[in-house]
């Protein structure tokens, strides 16, 4: 056997222990889900494990509460994302130019992502959207307006504020990045032809940014599935179901209405539906890092 297999194998066997607990780690969980997910299991009841199959299937996909929660995640997916994306390449050019403080600048603009999302929550529940103290509600009554009772007036474009307001900086910094790459001749060739700001943002910044904004687009799709804090913090899921995402959702069957069962066939629903989401995400950036 010659060195170099020898050494392969001794990687392996040093490697193999990690590997192991790490498949332990993600297959135990999954493996008691999809087994809770097809028994009748309340917590009220402990005693009772019955095995009924797909039935917690088919009532939670029934469930009214699903439909609402799967368009309201869908909503706060979107709409979460276009808030990002958009101001995120917009403010990622604009501090690219030189101009004074412009370290101390980025510095700010990055920092929310470093807030712990419950933070974030309380933050602007209780300082910025409070309709007697808020800061909003100052600004309202300043200029002789009726103050907006965010979390039970418009709860889900609060919950989107509250969530673009944390990944924005997220954006921010890899678009940010990103420009630091962006080809300066290319640029001062522009210019020298002619080329306005427009232009120059449409067919050469633009372009030159579209991988990053593949990957910013991947990334927080798949955390902005699961988001919970932010709504658990602020509206509880409403009014009624306004605010009830899938993540949401899953939390109120399993510690709320303490069906286990119900809430373990949901974590297998959110997860194929994050499996398939990125898998169709990492295609399309994998063909836009190949170029094609």
């Amino acid at each position: 056997m010659s060195q170099l297999s020898r050494n392969a194998r001794a990687a392996r066997f040093l490697v193999a222990p990690s590997v192991l607990l790490l498949l332990a780690w993600m297959t135990v969980p999954l493996a008691m889900t999809l087994y809770y997910s097809t028994v009748n299991f309340n917590l009220t009841i402990p005693g009772l494990r019955n095995f009924v199959g797909f039935e917690n299937y088919i009532f939670f996909f029934t469930d009214p509460s699903f439909f609402a929660g799967m368009s309201n995640t869908l909503v706060l997916v979107g709409s979460t994302l276009l808030i990002t994306v958009v101001l995120g390449t917009l403010i990622a050019v604009l501090i690219d130019n030189p101009f004074p403080g412009r370290s101390l600048v980025r510095i700010l603009l990055i920092s929310p992502f470093f807030i712990m999302p419950t933070v974030n929550a309380l933050i602007w529940k209780n300082l910025l959207m409070n309709p007697v103290s808020g800061f909003f509600a100052f600004l309202s009554k300043t200029f002789g307006m009726t103050p907006i009772d965010w979390f039970t007036d418009v709860p889900m474009l609060a919950i989107i504020l509250i969530v673009s307001w944390q990944w924005l900086p997220f954006a921010i910094l890899i678009l940010m990045t990103a420009m630091q790459s962006l080809d300066q001749e290319q640029l001062e060739a522009a210019r020298m032809d002619g080329a306005g700001p427009v232009a120059i943002f449409r067919h050469i910044t633009l372009p030159h940014l579209a991988r990053p904004l593949a990957v910013v687009v991947m990334i927080e799709t798949i955390f902005l599935l699961s988001i919970f804090a932010e709504i658990f913090t602020t509206t509880g899921g409403g009014p009624g179901t306004q605010t009830t995402n899938l993540a949401y959702l899953i939390y109120s069957q399993a510690l709320l209405q303490y069906d286990v069962g119900m809430a373990s066939a949901g974590g297998i629903v959110a997860v194929v539906l994050a499996n398939i989401v990125a898998i169709f995400l990492i295609r399309i950036v994998g063909k836009s890092l190949a170029g094609e």
